[in-house]
């Protein structure tokens, strides 16, 4: 899609709209849905490109609305999707986000007929809780995002805080976890009856704070 399709079906979700459906499975929390539209004048600032598009209360909530909105693998480049609880903002300046810091990895182009489900498989771990092992550690989690850039789409899990190292590595595994059950999945029965044994694609995900310099090493690795 180009960048003027994917801002205008964006455009068109009503926020306030009544989705007319009975709520049946209630979410623990409130998400907002963010879309990040492509630069394309200098002048504009990061923020200005961003604006939410839907705001997610239940499970049927959510299926409304992803049915409405653009693939992931339709974005242009350089245009992204977050999915975060509540009215947090996806920018580090957050409040809710200073604090913390996130995971983070990059997938290949090579992949790209995976990455819608990857994507869906993401906010639904996400709004459902799943990202986090149990009550002690409830909320860690602030959101999700997908980039899409020119030859690769990146991942990432933001979280609150840095300071339970324990807590952010079991949040890492279960990313991980997610990521290279899908990786290693056919994407249909043909590539599963013509597919050959390779080496797999070596995938790595990294932990760092927010405001981390460029060469500064991450804080975990898996």
């Amino acid at each position: 899609m180009s960048v003027e399709e994917v801002t205008q079906k964006t455009e068109q979700i009503d926020l306030s709209a009544d989705q007319k459906q009975t709520v049946k499975h209630p979410l623990n929390t409130e998400w907002t849905l963010w879309y990040t539209k492509p630069q394309i004048d200098p002048s504009e600032d990061w923020s200005s490109l961003l604006r939410p598009i839907a705001k997610i209360s239940s499970v049927e909530e959510f299926w409304g609305f992803y049915s409405c909105i653009p693939r992931a693998s339709t974005l242009p480049p350089k245009s992204d999707y977050h999915l975060f609880r509540n009215d947090i903002r996806p920018e580090w300046e957050d409040p809710a986000n200073s604090k913390g810091g996130k995971w983070s990895v990059f997938i290949s182009d090579s992949k790209k007929p995976v990455l819608d489900e990857l994507w869906l498989k993401l906010m639904l771990s996400a709004i459902g809780e799943l990202l986090e092992e149990d009550d002690s550690v409830a909320q860690e989690v602030n959101g999700v995002v997908f980039n899409c850039k020119k030859k690769a789409c990146k991942f990432g899990i933001w979280t609150k805080s840095l300071d339970n190292e324990e807590t952010l590595k079991k949040i890492g595994l279960k990313f991980k976890n997610l990521v290279d059950t899908k990786l290693s999945t056919p994407v249909n029965e043909e590539q599963q009856q013509n597919s050959h044994p390779r080496k797999p694609e070596e995938i790595v995900f990294q932990f760092m704070k927010h405001d981390a310099r460029r060469d500064e090493p991450a804080k975990i690795t898996l």
